[in-house]
Parts: C-alpha cells; sequence; structure tokens
C-alpha cells in the first residue's frame, strides 16, 4: 500500500499515540510521537497544567514537519489542533493526510482518566478543545469516530485511507 504521510490527530486523550502505533505496524510503516519531539521547556509547561501557546509551539511543528518529509512516509501522532499548524506540515510535506480521532468530550475525559502520561496534564483538554479549529474541506483528512474500540478505530481508519499512485 503506498501512503502519504499521515497525521493522526485530536486533543490530548483521543488515542492518537495508541492508534498511530497500531497503524503504523499494520502499514509496515514508522511511527513517531510528535509528544517526544517537544522540547524540555514545552514539557515542563504542560506538566505543570499551563496550556503551550503560538511561539511555544513552531519550533516544535518544525521538528514535526522534519519527520513527515522521511521516506518512506510515517505515520505521525500530532495535534495539529490549528489550521495554521496544519498549513504548515502541508507546505513541508504537500502529500499529508489527516485523521482526526474525534468524539464527545465525556469520552476524550474519560480516556485521559485511564491513562498517565509523562507530561499532558487532564486539565488541558478544555483549552485543547478551545484550540482545536476544525478540518476545512481542502485539507485531505477525514474524522474517525473513537466511540469504538482502539481494534475497530484502526480498522476503520485502514478502509478509508487514501491509496497513492
Amino acid at each position: 500500500m503506498d501512503l502519504p504521510p499521515l497525521v493522526i490527530m485530536g486533543v490530548s486523550g483521543t488515542g492518537k499515540t495508541l492508534i498511530g502505533r497500531r497503524l503504523a505496524a499494520e502499514l509496515g510503516a514508522v511511527f513517531v510521537d510528535a509528544d517526544d519531539l517537544h522540547s524540555q521547556d514545552n514539557k515542563d509547561k504542560m506538566r505543570s497544567g499551563v496550556p503551550l501557546d503560538d511561539e511555544d509551539r513552531w519550533p516544535w511543528l518544525k521538528s514535526v514537519a522534519s519527520e513527515l518529509i522521511a521516506t518512506p512516509p510515517p505515520v505521525v501522532a500530532c495535534s495539529a489542533l490549528r489550521r495554521s499548524y496544519r498549513d504548515y506540515l502541508r507546505a513541508q510535506a504537500p502529500a499529508t493526510f489527516f485523521v482526526h480521532l474525534t468524539g464527545d468530550r465525556e469520552i476524550i475525559v474519560e480516556h485521559l482518566a485511564r491513562r498517565s502520561h509523562e507530561f499532558m496534564s487532564p486539565t488541558l483538554v478544555d483549552s485543547q478543545l478551545e484550540t482545536l479549529e476544525p478540518l476545512a474541506v481542502e485539507e485531505a483528512h477525514f474524522l474517525a469516530p473513537i466511540d469504538l474500540s482502539p481494534d475497530e478505530v484502526s480498522r476503520y481508519i485502514i478502509e478509508r485511507l487514501p491509496q497513492g499512485s
């Protein structure tokens, strides 16, 4: 299967890392968790419950973009909350395709309650939901529901992925 660079996006607690790892394994692709690309300052800020601002995010997005241009294309778990962030990623890697993991706030909070994260505070979910800008028609993407089991979400995504030439 010839795939474009994939960004598994959404707010914290939607399962980006879990689903991204599964997809990469099933597709024979490299998995990159964009959380690992944050600076220590960013991690410390989020750990203390303080949302990142654009100044914090741009160096991180540059690192994410450099991963997206790798060959073969990776599966990247990345929040990609703002349109400007996605525009930047697509400017660097034009074939990038976004899979937006989405669900009700209650499901997201429930997911967050069941997991431990190195630095992402559950108190930041509302900030992320406020920051999230919906994908536009011209952004190559589809939405994937998180109210399914991880196996079902992975299958849902694989059945809908675009095939490259």
